[in-house]
């Protein structure tokens, strides 16, 4: 029994008539995808940002905080003096990051905006921030912030 011959142009005719008859969906995401995945790695989209806000009050005083974004509510966090709690994000490639939390320590309560894409995107990939009676302090930067009016 004689195999059956391709000859290079009957080959590259089933080749092209395979490929011609694929959907093109599958492909073009998958494509896609790919692209999106080498972009992120390579750095192209902004870092990641690692917050962390650190109790630092007076007298070995608890701290309760809030932290929220427009669409993210992390939650109630309680900090023991000198403990610490992490925000991890990507910022938006539109500019428009905020995460801000409000913070209660004996009968007093503040909030601060802890991350503003603006303000922080160039200096803050891992930013160390102290929580104090005064107002908060970025450590990295050695920048004392003003609480915000609590209306």
């Amino acid at each position: 029994m004689r195999a059956a011959r391709f000859t290079s142009r009957s080959c590259m005719l089933f080749c092209r008539s395979s490929i011609a008859n694929l959907n093109p969906l599958p492909i073009n995401w998958l494509l896609s995808l790919t692209l999106v995945f080498v972009v992120s790695e390579a750095g192209l989209l902004l870092h990641k940002t690692d917050v962390l806000i650190y109790n630092d009050l007076d007298g070995g005083t608890d701290l309760t905080l809030h932290c929220k974004s427009k669409n993210n509510d992390l939650g109630i966090q309680h900090l023991a003096y000198r403990n610490n709690f992490e925000l991890n994000f990507r910022p938006s490639f539109l500019g428009n990051t905020l995460f801000y939390c409000t913070m209660q320590w004996n009968g007093t309560m503040r909030w601060f905006d802890i991350y503003v894409e603006g303000r922080d995107v160039s200096r803050c990939i891992r930013c160390l921030l102290y929580v104090r009676p005064d107002g908060p302090f970025l450590y990295n930067y050695e920048i004392c912030y003003h609480w915000k009016s609590v209306a």
